[in-house]
C-alpha cells in the first residue's frame, strides 16, 4: 500500500510504502500524482519511504516504476529514498546515476535529514 507524505513543498511528492507495494498502487497513487505535477512545472523532487511495515513489491508493481522513471527521465530534479532494505538501497545505487536527477539513499532513521535534503 502506498501512502501520500502530507506538507511537503508543492514541487515535491513524497510516498511511504506499507505492506506488499502493488501495481495498482502505481496506476492509483503514484502515477497520477506525477502526471498531475509534471502538469504544473517541469521537474519534481521525489521522496520514497521504504519503511518498517515495507514487506515488497509486486512484480507488476516494479515495471510500473521502471516505466514512470523512463517516462519522465528528464523531469527528476531529487530523489530521495529511505530505506533500511539493502538490495533496495544497492539498486538505487547502482542505477541512480541513469536518471537525470541527484539521487541519494538513506537509512530510515534519516527520514528527517532526506525530507529536508529533497525539499531544499
Amino acid at each position: 500500500m502506498i501512502e501520500r507524505i502530507p506538507n511537503l513543498p508543492g514541487n515535491v511528492l513524497g510516498f511511504s510504502a506499507k505492506g506488499t507495494v502493488t501495481r495498482a498502487d502505481y496506476e492509483t497513487v503514484i502515477n497520477p500524482a506525477v502526471e498531475a505535477l509534471l502538469s504544473k512545472q517541469r521537474k519534481v523532487r521525489f521522496l520514497y519511504h521504504l519503511g518498517e511495515d515495507f514487506s515488497g513489491f509486486e512484480t507488476a508493481a516494479m515495471w510500473e516504476d521502471t516505466k514512470i522513471g523512463l517516462k519522465h527521465l528528464a523531469s527528476w530534479d531529487r530523489i530521495a529514498v529511505v530505506t533500511d532494505v539493502e538490495w533496495i538501497r544497492a539498486a538505487m545505487k547502482v542505477f541512480g546515476f541513469l536518471l537525470h536527477a541527484r539521487v541519494r539513499v538513506f537509512q530510515n532513521s534519516e527520514l528527517t535529514t532526506a525530507r529536508d535534503w529533497v525539499s531544499g
